[in-house]
């Protein structure tokens, strides 16, 4: 239909002649019902691919990947399976739901030039219509073995998605580029694996028995379980630092002078190790590897694994130890993974292979009391000074003040977020909320810290709960999974409470308010001032923008493009969305200083703050009535005296007064 135009006007003696051809013709036109239109019926989907089942695959997998050209990121995969005699077709998946991801973010796309064969011959194929995970490949008679031939092609730009190669450092992801056959529960697949690396790389993986011939470097059997549990961190640049009780730090650069960490600042990771070990009361590993990048090419990491961690910070983080202190909780919070997601694993979160569905509604859990442990570690240890911990705290509870999205989905929906959203960027995400099973996960189990302590006078905490719910079974590296009905009755053997309601509240229902109970137990309180605390204030001049989110209700980047818009906040209200350029403020050409000034000379006043704009082609004034001035959490002291309070106490190193103790 053309709507541009307007219609021309038709004739009386045209209409009339239409009206009287339609009389005429309404029999025949009533034959015609909706009844009689096409109607298909549905197709039933076919079961062509063999649940898994807990039996040994026959023979053992060898995996060949040529991972040296650093010019095109190109891993090249040669995979020979072993088949059973009389078998006529093999299904071979790649991984689709990833451990540690939550989510089905398998690589598939990455996955090129795929080509099968058995002895010599070409063989025909066709990928699964309904699991486009899944190939199924014609065996021909007398086969013992097939041969995969593919590439997965990491991205070279971040639009393209995490760069994993770059020309000095890589991250091999084994799921990323391997198949195994369906049927099987992945720790009944044997894997030989073997790597060719660029010359004079140093290799890190937490895989066991490890040869090297010239830059081919090939380690023991193991399962395809462990091997996916196990990536590589290989680096021209690198070094590995012994930390003790079998844990290494592993550390991979753009430059070498990027390794250089001082004396006292390794020290804190040997802290970390010595306050984890102590927290957990356990040791889930018999060797941990912390893979660290320190790189801004090489895509940003943080993923959990039973006996290592894939990590990234900034490249200057370690050598620039104050300005880094942001940057560096990722290493405490993907170490006590080991314990919290890796050793206990909510049950419906485990799965047999990378085919079946995760299931994330206690990743509250998983991923909440390990931001928690991530957080307290990080100060007991020094590997993140207490200032900034709290800062980071504070930065929590703020946000969950001022956050629409609250009135509307629970925390538990939030765990649901992996999957629903995919981790893509919102257009407003206070109002869609993200996974905020992380952070305000972590307040909660401040709160249920706080309870507990105040509970039983100071004899108990969450160590109690740690050691009990995760440091059970010392020395296995298995998995042992677990149901909501776990996490509170181990609760109550801590201590009776009404463990159940609180999680029902807390957890479970939308529309609570931001969740301070923690903070204000132990002693503290949420506080606004007109300066950012340390975390806020390093994060955004390390990301180049500034959050004004608890102000005007805006993120803002350095060149003045709106990247954040707080759902209702003052500027939304005034028409400023997400994409739109900031060009000037009350006159003069946007900066930083420029938007701050003008937010302090509003305050309480009614003066506007006028702004030009720009989305798209169009440039115009926009006007925003805030008077409030500017805002930033913090958390303050609010107990009286000096003495620790509860949550000095929670943040305070432990394993130095363990030691003197045990020495007495």
């Amino acid at each position: 239909m053309i709507t541009s135009k307007k219609r021309p006007t038709r004739p009386v003696a045209l209409l009339t002649f239409a009206a009287a051809l339609l009389a005429t013709t309404s029999p025949i036109c009533a034959q015609v019902q909706p009844s009689s239109n096409s109607r298909p019926m549905a197709v039933p989907i076919a079961q062509t691919i063999p649940d898994a089942q807990d039996t040994p695959w026959p023979g053992t997998i060898q995996l060949a990947i040529d991972a040296s050209d650093t010019t095109t990121g190109a891993y090249r995969v040669t995979e020979t399976i072993p088949v059973l005699q009389g078998t006529t077709r093999l299904t071979l998946l790649h991984p689709e739901w990833l451990p540690g991801n939550h989510g089905p973010k398998g690589t598939i796309a990455e996955l090129l030039d795929i080509r099968f064969r058995a002895g010599g011959q070409l063989l025909s194929w066709t990928r699964d219509p309904v699991d486009v995970f899944a190939f199924h490949v014609d065996v021909p008679a007398g086969a013992s073995e097939i041969t995969a031939t593919f590439i997965h092609t990491s991205p070279l730009r971040e639009s393209e998605g995490r760069i994993t190669m770059t020309r000095e450092m890589l991250n091999l992801q084994w799921e990323k580029m391997s198949l195994y056959p369906a049927g099987h529960y992945v720790r009944q697949i044997k894997v030989k694996p073997t790597v060719t690396f660029p010359a004079n790389w140093q290799v890190f993986t937490a895989l066991d028995g490890k040869s090297a011939n010239g830059n081919v470097v090939t380690w023991s059997e193991t399962d395809y379980e462990t091997l996916v549990d196990s990536p590589i961190f290989a680096g021209l640049y690198a070094d590995r630092h012994d930390l003790g009780k079998g844990v290494y730090l592993d550390l991979v650069a753009d430059k070498p002078e990027l390794l250089k960490i001082a004396p006292e600042n390794l020290q804190t990771y040997r802290n970390l190790v010595d306050e984890a070990l102590l927290a957990y009361g356990s040791k889930h590993f018999d060797h941990y590897d912390l893979l660290l990048a320190l790189t801004d090419r090489m895509g940003g990491i943080g993923l959990e694994h039973h006996r290592s961690s894939e990590n990234q910070y900034e490249p200057r983080t370690l050598v620039d130890w104050a300005a880094g202190d942001w940057d560096r909780n990722v290493v405490p919070h993907e170490l006590s993974h080991s314990w919290d997601g890796k050793f206990r694993r909510p049950a419906k979160l485990w799965t047999p292979d990378y085919r079946v569905p995760m299931q994330d509604n206690l990743l509250w859990v998983y991923e909440g009391q390990n931001q928690f442990w991530g957080l307290v570690l990080a100060a007991r240890s020094g590997v993140q000074s207490k200032e900034q911990v709290l800062g980071q705290f504070a930065n929590y509870a703020g946000s969950f003040t001022q956050y629409p999205g609250r009135e509307w989905r629970s925390v538990e929906d939030t765990t649901h977020d992996p999957i629903v959203a995919n981790r893509k960027a919102k257009p407003f995400s206070s109002l869609a909320r993200n996974e905020e099973y992380y952070t305000e996960g972590a307040l909660i189990w401040l709160e249920a810290e706080a309870i507990i302590r105040d509970g039983t006078g100071g004899k108990k905490g969450m160590d109690d709960f740690a050691k009990a719910f995760f440091g059970m079974r010392d020395g296995d590296w298995g998995s042992l999974t677990y149901e909501l009905s776990d996490v509170i009755q181990t609760l109550n053997t801590i201590y009776p409470y009404d463990w159940a309601g609180f999680i029902k509240t807390r957890v479970q229902t939308p529309g609570q308010p931001s969740p301070l109970g923690g903070i204000e137990r132990g002693g503290y309180k949420l506080a606004w001032k007109e300066e950012p605390n340390p975390y806020d204030k390093a994060r955004m001049a390390a990301a180049k923008y500034i959050s004004l989110n608890h102000s005007i209700g805006l993120a803002i980047d350095n060149d003045g493009k709106i990247t954040g818009s707080r759902w209702d906040g003052p500027a939304f209200k005034a028409g400023l969305v997400t994409g739109m350029q900031i060009i000037s403020v009350n006159g003069k050409t946007y900066d930083q200083e420029t938007i701050k000034a003008a937010i302090t000379a509003a305050k309480g006043t009614n003066m506007p703050i006028d702004l030009i704009v720009k989305r798209d082609d169009l440039v115009r004034p926009i006007r925003i009535e805030y008077h409030d001035g500017l805002r930033w959490p913090w958390l303050e002291r609010a107990a009286p005296g000096t003495a620790p309070t509860g949550l000095d106490k929670l943040l305070a190193p432990r394993a130095a007064v363990a030691k003197k103790a045990a020495a007495k």
